[in-house]
């Protein structure tokens, strides 16, 4: 096979992937001539097992990248075994310090067979559950004292310029907090609601609770001095605000 039939295979099946997976995705196709975003995409893949092996014996030459408008990332590859099918890697997000990855395992990808219907099955149920476990807790790590959100409960933390943040664990979550105010970061995927009106404020954080609630989504709000583990009450009454990197080097 020529390689850019490959390429155009490769392209497609992202593509049908992307339109089966949970949420809102998107694809795009990076080929021989965009080496600098290939470059890019190497250095950010989040794995250090079947992928990066993969990565240090052939380097990208062209790869189809899934995107989620929270700023996650998978990057589908050739596979170079002699087996039919391609590889999903999670892509580390470019925004996040790399303090941010420590004690965080990486959500390493696996090998998709040639159906990109029952492939996004697996990656539903594989792959992004745990990216998405990943994601939530290195974006907490980049914010000083936060603890992870976990898909049953938002930790929601009072920030030192008096606005409330945030990194839930997945999208059903952030759709809640981005209609009642919240605006997230595209690059870190963290929301943030500003303290600037303090009523406007406490209303969202109490409207948010009983809907979030309503999807088996506890609340938690604590305040990032805090040593004890956050409490499980809704954030609906809110206390007042205090006034050259490689896929196997950066540690996570």
């Amino acid at each position: 096979m020529h390689d850019h039939d490959t390429s155009d295979r490769l392209a497609s099946y992202a593509d049908v992937l992307a339109g089966e997976l949970p949420g809102t995705w998107t694809s795009t196709h990076l080929t021989a001539d965009d080496k600098d975003d290939l470059a890019d995409l190497a250095d950010r893949i989040w794995d250090l097992d079947l992928v990066a092996a993969s990565l240090a014996e052939h380097p990208l030459q062209h790869a189809a990248v899934l995107s989620r408008p929270d700023g996650a990332q998978l990057a589908l590859l050739d596979r170079h075994d002699g087996r039919d099918g391609s590889l999903l890697a999670a892509v580390a997000p470019r925004a996040l310090p790399d303090e941010a990855y420590r004690a965080v395992p990486e959500p390493n990808g696996i090998a998709l067979a040639d159906d990109p219907f029952l492939s996004a099955e697996q990656v539903a149920g594989d792959l992004l559950a745990r990216y998405d476990r990943a994601l939530a807790q290195a974006r907490h790590n980049a914010l000083d004292g936060i603890q992870p959100s976990q898909p049953d409960r938002v930790v929601l933390t009072w920030q030192p310029d008096g606005s409330v943040a945030t990194a839930p664990a997945d999208n059903r979550a952030g759709t809640i907090l981005l209609a009642h105010g919240f605006i997230q970061d595209p690059h870190s995927g963290i929301y943030r609601l500003e303290g600037d009106d303090t009523q406007a404020q406490a209303r969202a954080l109490r409207e948010i609770g009983p809907r979030l609630d309503a999807l088996g989504i506890g609340t938690a709000l604590q305040h990032p001095a805090a040593r004890t583990a956050p409490t499980s009450a809704p954030a609906s009454m809110p206390a007042a605000p205090a006034g050259t990197r490689t896929p196997t080097a950066r540690t996570r």
